[in-house]
């Protein structure tokens, strides 16, 4: 629909959901069209995990457990973000080539744009989860607490991740170019992923870092992931890592929609 008086596009609230479908299907096709992509975004992170695996396994047993029952539920989590952080790169992408003015040229809702980014990113990484726990399991990782208490370790890494697709969503229609976004969707990543309880115990940290790790949301996180994995206290970690999301998208949602509609 066409504004009579403003002659710019307008758009009714019930369309939001099939747009954002639409937007989806659109992001998700992509993969379908460029088999490598989602080829190469799955070799990564299996190679990663290998190497954490091989590499350190032989020196490192936390607590007595083997260290691929300990890294495994941490890995999730890095998956996850290091999963979030091409949402920037999309979004930058889109923006330089000029999809994003297409988009806003059209009848359609606003935050489709955003909301299909964002889903079709957390579909492509919850596949990466389930694909590293078979992978998991096919070097020795067992849960052992249960069907349930997996299948709601699994979740608990994908909202997380999807909370810090809104993160990278809003640095990539800020950055706007596709180098940049690369560069800046990764860089504050690493010290959350590293600086976490993700592949060692904290206490086996400096001081300095321990208190920084106990602060960083990827710490409650990686932690009732692993709970639920393994059995153990899960709690307060869950209440801690729900409160992080929630407000991760508390903040994030609104600035990027605020970011897409000042995008000049």
């Amino acid at each position: 629909m066409i504004d009579s008086k403003s002659g710019t596009p307008t758009y009714r609230l019930a369309w939001t959901i099939p747009d954002t479908l639409v937007i989806t299907w659109r992001n998700l096709v992509r993969f379908r069209r460029l088999p490598q992509l989602l080829v190469f975004s799955t070799i990564q992170p299996v190679m990663l995990l290998l190497l954490f695996n091989y590499v350190f396994g032989g020196v490192i047993s936390p607590g007595g457990l083997k260290y691929t029952q300990y890294l495994l539920p941490g890995f999730l989590v890095q998956i996850v973000l290091f999963g979030s952080a091409q949402t920037s790169v999309g979004l930058a992408e889109d923006l330089s080539r000029g999809m994003i003015d297409r988009f806003r040229s059209l009848p359609m809702a606003r935050p489709a744009v955003l909301a299909g980014r964002t889903v079709a990113d957390t579909l492509r990484y919850t596949f990466l989860v389930v694909l590293m726990i078979g992978v998991g399991y096919a070097i020795g990782f067992r849960f052992q607490n249960g069907a349930v208490p997996a299948i709601a370790a699994a979740v608990i890494a994908v909202l997380f991740g999807f909370a810090f697709t809104w993160v990278s969503a809003f640095i990539g229609m800020s950055v706007k170019d596709v180098e940049t976004a690369q560069v800046a969707g990764f860089v504050w990543i690493f010290p959350l992923v590293f600086a976490s309880s993700m592949f060692v115990p904290i206490a086996t940290m400096p001081d300095w870092l321990q208190a920084f790790a106990k602060i960083n949301p990827v710490t409650p996180t990686v932690d009732t992931v692993r709970a639920l994995s393994l059995g153990g206290p899960w709690a307060t970690p869950l209440w801690q890592s729900l409160a992080w999301i929630g407000g991760i998208l508390l903040v994030f949602v609104p600035l990027s929609v605020r970011r897409y509609r000042r995008i000049p």
